[in-house]
């Protein structure tokens, strides 16, 4: 197999850890940190966890805690979801956590993700295996899945396959669906006193997995760089050429995370944040309006050429789209059988729009026949529209246009509107981790081992105070049950791990703010370039802006 420079250099990368991880395993310790988490939480909560409620969080020190116990480990790992760089590292840091406890310890993969339990599909992750993977970027050494492991039967085959293979622990690399249903399996494995060990891992480029205790998911790093590179250069061809407007949009279906940080990076002309959209009640003629306002103001300088970045959660956000969405939710999840008997387009918007209100009805039927189409589309996992196959910067394009043409008709718009559509998502879920995500990760995959030894269940691996020098980091382990709310799925209230939204009173956010509207009218485009993985820690180690404007405040 040929690989690239870039690649072989990768391979002799070795990522930097907290100080506590890189002493001896004899020093090492897991100190309770905290009350207990949980007991106050609500009923409808509580009652769903009542074994694994109540736990302290851990924290990895030096001379102090619980010591890991010294015994071989047979350990699993699943990659659960979508991509996100760095996943290769999580299983290196397990493997090498692990070995640390003790060198017989033993590391499996069950392949495509948690169907591949169900499947009893599993291969042994040797260090010969691994070395060929540290560093790089993808989920390509065991393959990833979107199986969701949540019902009683699913949670006694992966009982019996557990014991049949021998294993004492399984480690799910995901994000917050993911996490919660490691957390429903952790609660099954204490019920049933199987003794197997559950423990998660904060992934999703989204950045939509943190909380007070875990400050950041994987891969958000690398993939907010990579799509700021991209729109960095988009945004000075458009400021070479001056012709075109760029809408561009962004993955992060329920939060604008990657949006904002992108905006930090690139300083682009207009950044719709979907939070901001929700929390001020903005209709869709408002966004329109807001993007219309921006382009007229810069074409009375001379400047028809502008870039809008535009997150994919941000038709959900908008009251009126949100509340048909969510209807029509509701509408398919109880009628699924029906619905599927309707073999056309036609017959199912027919059918949708009798059902609906008569506001809602109303705003489906003047949404394009392409945006109906992508509302009724194939449902994900979790019953919800595919909110990433809906096309809605060429929805705003459609509509700004439109608005542009009826305002040159009338004399109040002499300028030039012409336009360019991207969406950046595969772009960046598979790219080679930052030094940031490599160090990340490999601490977390040691964090999750030393959980193992410890003999934890039902926590997700953190680590604290990212935003310092990798050496300064502090892991341990945080109470899955701690990080849970309930919510409606499928028409029925549901225990979640709560998705983390952009906050608009947050530092990244007033940051952002308080320069717009300069950015809106000025050309203050700035170029981050390529990540870069060698030369000075300030270029080649530095956290996502995001983190950094987190920690200051």
């Amino acid at each position: 197999m040929s690989i690239s420079p870039l690649q072989q250099a990768r391979y002799q990368y070795k990522p930097k850890v907290p100080a506590a991880l890189a002493e001896s395993i004899d020093e090492l310790g897991a100190v309770q940190s905290g009350e207990p988490i949980g007991t106050d939480f609500p009923a409808e909560i509580r009652e769903h966890f009542p074994h694994t409620l109540g736990r302290s969080i851990l924290r990895f020190r030096i001379g102090e805690g619980r010591s890991p116990k010294r015994n071989p480990f047979r350990v699993a790992v699943i990659l659960s979801g979508g991509q996100a760089p760095g996943g290769h590292n999580v299983i290196a840091g397990l493997f090498d956590g692990l070995k640390k406890v003790h060198p017989e310890s033993q590391l499996f993969g069950f392949q495509n993700g948690p169907g591949g339990i169900l499947d009893d599909d599993c291969i042994e992750l040797t260090g010969e295996l691994i070395d060929r993977y540290r560093n790089t970027g993808g989920f390509d050494i065991i393959g990833s899945g979107r199986t969701k492991l949540e019902s009683e039967d699913q949670f006694k085959r992966t009982t019996d396959v557990f014991r049949k293979r021998n294993l004492d622990a399984l480690v799910v690399v995901g994000g917050d669906d993911s996490n919660t249903n490691a957390a429903l399996l952790a609660e099954y494995m204490e019920r049933e006193k199987t003794g197997i060990q559950v423990i998660g891992v904060p992934k999703t480029i989204d950045g939509d997995l943190k909380s007070e205790h875990v400050e950041a998911s994987f891969g958000f790093d690398t993939a907010s760089k990579s799509y700021a590179e991209l729109i960095g250069n988009i945004a000075r061809d458009a400021a070479s050429a001056r012709k075109y407007w760029h809408f561009i949009k962004l993955m992060g279906r329920s939060a604008s995370h990657i949006a904002l940080e992108c905006a930090l990076q690139t300083q682009p002309n207009i950044c719709i944040i979907s939070e901001e959209v929700a929390e001020k009640g903005q209709q869709l003629e408002e966004v329109v309006y807001q993007i219309v306002t921006t382009i007229v103001r810069r074409s009375k300088r001379g400047d028809n050429f502008g870039v809008v970045l535009v997150p994919e959660g941000l038709i959900e956000a908008i009251p009126e789209i949100n509340a048909l969405i969510s209807e029509i939710n509701v509408l398919l999840a109880e009628n699924e059988h029906y619905f599927t008997t309707l073999k056309t387009f036609e017959d199912q918007a027919e059918w949708v729009n009798k059902k609906l209100n008569r506001d809602l009805s109303y705003l489906f039927s003047t949404l394009p026949n392409e945006i109906q189409r992508q509302l009724l589309m194939d449902r994900d996992p979790h019953g919800n529209v595919q909110v990433s196959r809906i096309d809605t910067e060429r929805l705003l394009v459609d509509m700004v246009e439109t608005r542009l043409n009826e305002m040159k008709s009338r004399g109040d718009f002499q300028g030039k509107f012409s336009h360019q559509d991207h969406f950046f998502g595969y772009e960046g879920r598979a790219a080679f981790p930052s030094n940031f995500d490599a160090d990340y990760c490999q601490t977390l995959g040691m964090t999750a081992g030393l959980l193992i030894a410890c003999g934890a269940n039902g926590y997700i691996s953190a680590v604290r105070g990212l935003a310092r020098p990798s050496s300064q980091w502090e892991s341990g382990g945080i109470p899955l049950v701690g990080m849970m709310t309930m919510e409606k799925r499928k028409g029925k209230m549901k225990p979640v791990i709560e998705k983390a939204l952009v906050k608009t009173s947050g530092k990244p956010f007033t940051t952002f703010e308080a320069q717009r509207e300069h950015w809106a009218v000025e050309t203050a485009y700035r170029y981050p370039g390529a990540i870069q993985y060698f030369g000075p820690a300030e270029i080649a180690d530095q956290p996502s802006l995001t983190l950094q404007l987190e920690h200051q405040s």
